[in-house]
């Protein structure tokens, strides 16, 4: 039987229309990631993404981007349509949590995992 790693869980934060910007919403969420937790390769639709490691440390990669490694404190952006090939907790013992925000439009799904190949 294969093992298969265990992956994120997203607590809602926020949800609010923004009332300066028709049809854009904005949206926070806390990521947990367990120990060796891997994301599946997703993508957030138009969202403008905006992500900052609370705890851990969290590897991560952009479709034609170079894999980066984030500690606590340090934090990213991912443009409009961007496809996340990686997200991953480096630690076999702790976990990391991540803040995301998202200016998403209204209604839009905020992730969308790869079909299963």
């Amino acid at each position: 039987m294969a093992s298969t790693s265990p992956t994120e869980t997203v607590k809602p934060l926020l949800q609010q229309a923004l009332p300066n910007v028709k049809g854009k919403t904005f949206t926070s969420v806390i990521v947990d990631f367990p120990p060796n937790a891997r994301a599946m390769p997703h993508r957030h639709g138009q969202a403008f993404v905006y992500a900052y490691v609370l705890e851990g440390t969290v590897r991560s990669q952009l479709a034609g981007k170079p894999v980066r490694t984030y500690h606590q404190g340090d934090n990213w952006v991912e443009p409009p349509g961007a496809h996340h090939l990686l997200t991953e907790n480096t630690s076999p013992t702790k976990q990391a949590r991540l803040l995301v925000v998202f200016v998403s439009n209204t209604g839009e799904e905020l992730k969308v995992d790869d079909p299963a190949s």
